[in-house]
Protein backbone atom coordinates (compact mmCIF):
# COMPACT_ATOMS: atom_id res chain seq x y z
CA UNK A 1 0.00 0.00 0.00
CA UNK A 2 1.40 3.55 -0.65
CA UNK A 3 1.88 6.29 1.56
CA UNK A 4 0.06 9.47 0.73
CA UNK A 5 2.57 11.65 3.64
CA UNK A 6 5.89 10.38 3.45
CA UNK A 7 7.17 13.26 5.32
CA UNK A 8 4.89 13.39 8.31
CA UNK A 9 5.48 8.99 8.76
CA UNK A 10 9.04 10.18 9.29
CA UNK A 11 8.09 13.34 11.31
CA UNK A 12 6.14 10.92 13.07
CA UNK A 13 8.69 7.97 13.54
CA UNK A 14 11.06 10.55 15.19
CA UNK A 15 8.34 11.64 17.53
CA UNK A 16 7.82 8.40 18.59
CA UNK A 17 11.24 7.53 18.83
CA UNK A 18 11.59 10.10 21.09
CA UNK A 19 8.99 9.38 23.34
CA UNK A 20 10.15 5.87 23.45
CA UNK A 21 13.73 7.21 24.99
CA UNK A 22 15.32 4.80 21.30
CA UNK A 23 18.57 6.07 20.71
CA UNK A 24 17.96 5.67 16.93
CA UNK A 25 14.62 5.39 14.31
CA UNK A 26 14.47 3.47 10.76
CA UNK A 27 12.23 5.25 8.17
CA UNK A 28 12.29 4.69 4.30
CA UNK A 29 14.97 7.06 2.43
CA UNK A 30 13.87 9.50 -0.36
CA UNK A 31 15.40 12.89 -1.05
CA UNK A 32 13.50 14.92 0.69
CA UNK A 33 13.51 13.29 3.48
CA UNK A 34 17.15 13.55 3.54
CA UNK A 35 17.04 17.00 3.09
CA UNK A 36 14.74 17.57 5.78
CA UNK A 37 17.27 15.63 7.89
CA UNK A 38 20.12 17.66 6.66
CA UNK A 39 18.56 21.10 8.14
CA UNK A 40 17.76 19.19 11.30
CA UNK A 41 21.31 18.08 11.63
CA UNK A 42 23.07 21.34 11.14
CA UNK A 43 20.15 23.15 13.18
CA UNK A 44 21.46 20.46 16.52
CA UNK A 45 18.16 18.46 16.53
CA UNK A 46 19.33 15.69 16.35
CA UNK A 47 22.93 13.92 16.24
CA UNK A 48 22.66 12.65 12.66
CA UNK A 49 22.12 10.47 9.98
CA UNK A 50 23.05 7.33 7.59
CA UNK A 51 21.71 5.77 4.50
CA UNK A 52 21.59 1.69 4.27
CA UNK A 53 20.82 -0.30 1.49
CA UNK A 54 18.57 -3.04 2.24
CA UNK A 55 17.86 -4.81 -1.28
CA UNK A 56 18.76 -3.06 -4.76
CA UNK A 57 16.71 -0.02 -5.22
CA UNK A 58 15.11 -0.17 -1.30
CA UNK A 59 17.46 2.65 0.78
CA UNK A 60 16.70 3.23 4.44
CA UNK A 61 17.50 6.03 6.67
CA UNK A 62 18.91 5.49 10.00
CA UNK A 63 18.42 8.51 12.45
CA UNK A 64 20.08 9.30 15.82
CA UNK A 65 18.38 10.90 18.05
CA UNK A 66 19.34 13.39 20.47
CA UNK A 67 18.95 14.17 23.89
CA UNK A 68 20.07 16.62 26.48
CA UNK A 69 20.01 15.80 30.21
CA UNK A 70 17.70 12.77 29.84
CA UNK A 71 15.16 14.76 28.03
CA UNK A 72 14.52 15.29 24.15
CA UNK A 73 16.28 17.70 22.16
CA UNK A 74 12.57 18.03 19.57
CA UNK A 75 10.32 18.86 22.43
CA UNK A 76 7.29 19.52 19.68
CA UNK A 77 7.80 18.18 15.78
CA UNK A 78 4.82 19.12 13.52
CA UNK A 79 3.93 19.26 9.87
CA UNK A 80 2.01 22.40 8.74
CA UNK A 81 2.19 21.57 4.92
CA UNK A 82 -0.32 18.53 4.25
CA UNK A 83 -1.16 16.78 1.25
CA UNK A 84 -4.66 17.80 1.42
CA UNK A 85 -3.65 21.88 2.23
CA UNK A 86 -0.21 23.12 0.56
CA UNK A 87 0.87 26.32 2.84
CA UNK A 88 3.01 28.32 1.48
CA UNK A 89 4.72 31.71 2.59
CA UNK A 90 6.42 34.65 1.53
CA UNK A 91 9.38 35.40 3.57
CA UNK A 92 8.51 38.33 4.78
CA UNK A 93 4.66 36.40 6.23
CA UNK A 94 6.72 33.61 8.10
CA UNK A 95 6.42 34.30 11.72
CA UNK A 96 9.43 32.98 14.00
CA UNK A 97 8.48 29.87 16.05
CA UNK A 98 8.42 30.16 19.54
CA UNK A 99 10.08 33.69 19.69
CA UNK A 100 13.35 32.47 17.41
CA UNK A 101 13.24 29.22 19.73
CA UNK A 102 12.37 26.90 16.99
CA UNK A 103 12.58 26.88 13.71
CA UNK A 104 10.53 26.67 10.73
CA UNK A 105 11.74 24.07 7.96
CA UNK A 106 10.68 25.29 4.52
CA UNK A 107 11.00 24.05 0.78
CA UNK A 108 11.99 26.85 -1.69
CA UNK A 109 13.50 27.22 -4.76
CA UNK A 110 16.88 27.09 -3.96
CA UNK A 111 16.64 23.92 -1.70
CA UNK A 112 15.34 22.71 1.32
CA UNK A 113 16.11 25.08 4.20
CA UNK A 114 15.30 26.28 7.77
CA UNK A 115 13.62 29.66 8.12
CA UNK A 116 16.43 31.78 9.34
CA UNK A 117 18.61 30.56 6.01
CA UNK A 118 15.45 31.33 3.82
CA UNK A 119 15.76 34.69 5.58
CA UNK A 120 19.42 35.29 4.98
CA UNK A 121 18.19 34.46 0.72
CA UNK A 122 15.55 36.64 0.91
CA UNK A 123 13.37 33.45 -0.27
CA UNK A 124 9.45 31.90 0.23
CA UNK A 125 8.42 28.83 -0.50
CA UNK A 126 6.17 25.80 1.14
CA UNK A 127 6.24 25.34 5.16
CA UNK A 128 7.23 21.29 5.45
CA UNK A 129 7.03 21.84 9.28
CA UNK A 130 7.82 23.48 12.13
CA UNK A 131 10.19 21.86 15.47
CA UNK A 132 10.54 23.08 18.60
Amino acid sequence: MTMSDPLGDMLTRIRNGQRANKAAVDSPASRLRANVLDVLQREGFIRGYSESELNKGISELRIELKYHEGEPVIREIRRVSKPGRRVYSRIKDLAPVYNGLGISILSTPQGVMSDSEARAANVGGEVLCMVF
